[in-house]
């Protein structure tokens, strides 16, 4: 099998589904294995957690926010236990504490305490000042959203505290606690937020930058000079900014786009910034078939589904779509070659 990068130009317009059949074969998806990540919280640090706040709260009859936060400042891992019986994530947890509480506690600042729990979940807080503050209006809230349990709503509408352990405030957490959840509720309330939602939104960063590192390591190991770009950063000589640009972005000679998607929505739109990489290339040095050349690495199921866009993807950068199964190819396909300085 013939892949795109390795065709010529006429090849490819004369049979681009043959090309789009090559590149597809070797999209796989990686949504099955995710990486942990810094900050990650294994399941025996969070029952620790969970039963030291059981305890504290006399399985969960009591949820006074006094002796809450004396435990949370001991062992700051009953916050994480906390927001999970919420189902909020920190900003939103956040809000509802400015909302209720009356003390601004910032998006940013609920991100920077959840994080720096996670990265040390026994550890005691040495918080004071604006910092206690905050964490004392955010246990003091979830206390106070717990015990009051789900809200009447209309029958169109769902209230996030409408779960098996918190509908009826504290008496669902009680019997959540002593019973046991109903399965069938935990798999309805599962099917609504999908398994690791939240870990698989907070490592989505990571998964694509591992696909960077493998770049970057061919590029290294050949000696090409390169400018690995960060995000929303802006370069002066391009209106939208690709991942890598070789040697520089003074005088880009290749540009490439790492994008990992792992649904068809996402890879459209992916799509569509690699397109306009290559109507940027043949603008800005009138007369010449490219200013640049634009190479496609792309990675994840989400990119196998919509043919008509690789087959233009394929059709526009000329062949140069490469995977992670054929990144050994990537120097010596494209117009990297040229800047090779190593033996």
């Amino acid at each position: 099998m013939k892949f795109p990068f390795e065709a010529t130009a006429v090849e490819i317009k004369a049979n681009p589904d043959s090309f789009v059949d090559a590149v597809f074969s070797c999209l796989e998806s990686e949504f099955l294995v995710m990486p942990k990540g810094e900050g990650f919280v294994e399941y025996p640090v969070f029952e620790q957690g969970y039963e030291a706040l059981k305890r504290v709260t006399a399985g969960f009859s009591d949820l006074s926010p006094g002796p809450v936060l004396g435990l949370a400042t001991k062992q700051p891992i009953v916050l994480i236990v906390l927001r999970a019986m919420l189902g909020f994530t920190p900003p939103e947890w956040a809000y509802i504490a400015t909302q209720r509480g009356g003390l601004e506690v910032s998006q940013g600042a609920a991100r920077a305490i959840d994080r720096k729990i996670r990265l040390a979940p026994l550890d005691s807080l040495r918080a004071k000042g604006v910092t206690l503050d905050r964490i004392t209006a955010l246990v003091t809230v979830a206390c106070a959203l717990l015990n009051e349990g789900a809200p009447e709503t209309p029958t169109n509408s769902l209230h996030r505290l409408a779960k098996a352990d918190s509908r009826a405030g504290i008496d669902s957490l009680r019997s959540a606690a002593e019973l046991g959840a109903p399965y069938a509720m935990l798999l309805y309330e599962r099917f609504l937020g999908r398994p690791f939602a939240g870990h698989r939104d907070s490592v989505s960063d990571l998964v694509g930058g591992n696909f960077e590192v493998a770049i970057e390591e061919v590029l290294s190991k050949a000696g090409i000079s390169f400018r690995k770009t960060k995000r929303a950063q802006k370069l002066p000589t391009l209106d939208q900014t690709p991942d890598f640009v070789i040697p520089d972005e003074h005088a880009p000679q290749v540009v490439i786009e790492a994008k990992v998607s792992e649904d068809d929505g996402t890879a459209r739109d992916k799509v569509t910034r690699i397109l306009r990489l290559v109507t940027l290339s043949k603008t800005i040095q009138p007369g010449r078939a490219h200013g640049f050349e634009v190479v496609a690495c792309l990675a994840g199921r989400g990119f196998g589904q919509r043919r008509a866009d690789m087959r233009r993807l394929i059709l526009e950068t000329e062949g140069k779509v490469f995977t992670p199964q054929n990144l050994h190819q990537l120097i010596a396909c494209t117009r990297l070659r040229a800047f090779v300085s190593t033996p």
